[in-house]
């Protein structure tokens, strides 16, 4: 005897139910989970640009799988008050409200790791605004306490943790190379790059797209520059280095997709947007 209707859909109804599943899996892809992180994969790639400006800082970042975020800060008063200019500073705002607390939290829960099942360490690019002698030592004394969850130096060796921070801005270079015991770590720029400065102090090269390249994205990208982008990231892969550009188009459209694409295919190290749903879904395909 044939099944029933109950018991085998008809053709339509399959193809509704294979609608919904296809339109599921999309979803899934799409979407980011919770900011805890359980079922987030987390994307090496990804870096949030001035991720503070965003509507949860830090969590809306890790809720869409992100690896590197920035934050500016300035020295006020003791305080490391996170915001891009100052007439945006806010008192209470800092860095460990915003950053390392959360972090911290997030760290314990996951048993060592910021992305619950995943060894991917989480890079805190942190842009010092003002005063920057000063501004770092403070950081560095706020940054001892919670040297647990962080990738240090010391006794000429890097010791990696789940978090590593990254300092970039008003750097204070000859400071930072005299610590015998550091809990962070140094931004450089291309003229940093293949002199031979080790990665243990000097493990990020950064710079300004618009100074280096013509191509904004139309078009091809001339053989040219194309050579120089790989050239600049074999040299610092080479150096265990990673690399970096800033001002890159974020704008959506095939511009700013034709500029991600070769920073993909070149293999640089960390994609800076403030699009963090366009970036996700870029990575994601």
């Amino acid at each position: 005897m044939s099944p029933g209707p109950e018991r085998l859909p008809g053709m339509h109804t399959r193809r509704i139910l294979a609608l919904g599943v296809a339109v599921a899996a999309l979803l899934s892809v799409a979407a980011p989970a919770s900011a805890h992180g359980s079922r987030v994969r987390p994307l090496a790639q990804a870096h949030a640009h001035n991720d503070y400006e965003h509507e949860r800082p830090l969590h809306d970042a890790l809720a869409h799988g992100f690896t590197s975020v920035e934050a500016d800060i300035y020295l006020v008063d003791g305080e490391l008050l996170v915001a891009h200019d100052p007439e945006d500073l806010v008192p209470g705002r800092t860095l460990e409200k915003l950053y390392l607390e959360p972090l911290a939290t997030r760290v314990r829960a996951h048993h060592g790791s910021v992305y619950r099942g995943h060894r991917q360490p989480l890079q805190l690019l942190v842009d010092i605004k003002n005063t920057g002698a000063a501004t770092y030592t403070r950081l560095h004394e706020v940054l001892a306490r919670y040297r647990s969850m962080l990738t240090g130096y010391a006794g000429g060796r890097v010791h990696e943790r789940a978090v590593t921070v990254v300092i970039s801005g008003d750097r204070p270079r000859d400071l930072m190379l005299a610590q015998p015991v550091r809990y962070a770590f140094y931004d450089g720029r291309l003229g940093d790059l293949g002199t031979g400065v080790p990665a243990s102090f000097l493990p990020l090269i950064s710079d300004n797209w618009t100074n280096v390249f013509t191509w904004r994205g139309d078009g091809e990208m001339p053989a040219a520059e194309r050579e120089r982008l790989r050239t600049i990231v074999s040299t610092a892969h080479r150096d265990r280095q990673r690399v970096r550009f800033w001002a890159t188009p974020d704008t959506p459209g095939p511009q700013r997709t034709a500029v991600w694409s070769e920073l993909r295919a070149a293999g640089v190290d960390h994609i800076n947007t403030d699009d963090l749903a366009g970036l996700r879904a870029f990575l994601a395909r």
